[in-house]
């Protein structure tokens, strides 16, 4: 269904992101808010995935028409910016800045790895075309930025290290997410590695198909990343 035009809306626009327009204004209808459209949109992707949202499908789920909901969210991009904001809210910021740096990154980095996991549909969120700039996200990554710059790290070092670290996170929680192989057929490829182990002799020494350690694989990345970030801050005293 077309959405209807002439809602009085300024500045809208299908490729402006959701964050910098204003909220439409209200209308004689029954109540119906951001909130409660991204509630029903984090369900609807929790229970169906990212596959099964559409704005038909959605308005379904509220009850409600299409061209009502249209009035409130003007394309499914914006019901997605708003549902990956809103599950930010799950990814507890440590206690202030105290203590070691490192162990508030990797407080703040496990903290939003386990809400990636709690909703799989998140781990698309690499593949999209458009930064998150909702508020929840934003004092999230506030919180990381601020954390490196009080470690010591300069404007572009502490750039760099953020997205290092970000997209650490988000390809654990994907590829966690979204690997489905079965025992049987993890065994299977690992043996057909063995009978490659000329090719592959790594591969088969360490097991690679055989590794399902997520958790450990990950806290120990996040280390390894730690302890060559601490290498290039300036030796101080």
């Amino acid at each position: 269904m077309s959405k209807p035009r002439g809602n009085g809306r300024t500045g809208s626009g299908s490729g402006q992101s959701v964050w910098l327009r204003r909220p439409p204004a209200p209308r004689h209808e029954p109540p119906l808010t951001r909130e409660r459209i991204t509630e029903a949109a984090i369900a609807l992707l929790d229970e169906e995935g990212m596959e099964r949202l559409t704005m038909r499908h959605l308005a379904e789920r509220l009850g409600i028409g299409a061209t009502t909901l249209y009035w409130h969210i003007d394309t499914k991009d914006d019901v997605v910016d708003l549902a990956t904001d809103a599950i930010f809210v799950e990814a507890p910021l440590p206690d202030g800045h105290d203590g070691v740096w490192q162990e508030n990154v990797v407080a703040l980095l496990s903290g939003c790895r386990a809400m990636l996991l709690r909703h799989p549909w998140s781990a698309a969120l690499p593949l999209r075309q458009r930064p998150s700039i909702g508020p929840n996200f934003l004092t999230w990554l506030e919180f990381l930025q601020a954390t490196l710059s009080r470690a010591g790290f300069k404007a572009q070092q502490t750039q760099a290290a953020c997205w290092l670290l970000y997209n650490h996170v988000l390809g654990s929680a994907a590829s966690q997410s979204n690997l489905q192989w079965s025992k049987a057929e993890r065994v299977a490829a690992q043996e057909q590695l063995r009978r490659q182990q000329d090719e592959y002799p790594t591969l088969v020494e360490y097991e690679y198909m055989l590794d399902e350690d997520w958790e450990d694989n990950f806290h120990l990345g996040v280390k390894i990343v730690l302890d060559g970030l601490e290498a290039q801050l300036p030796v101080t005293g």
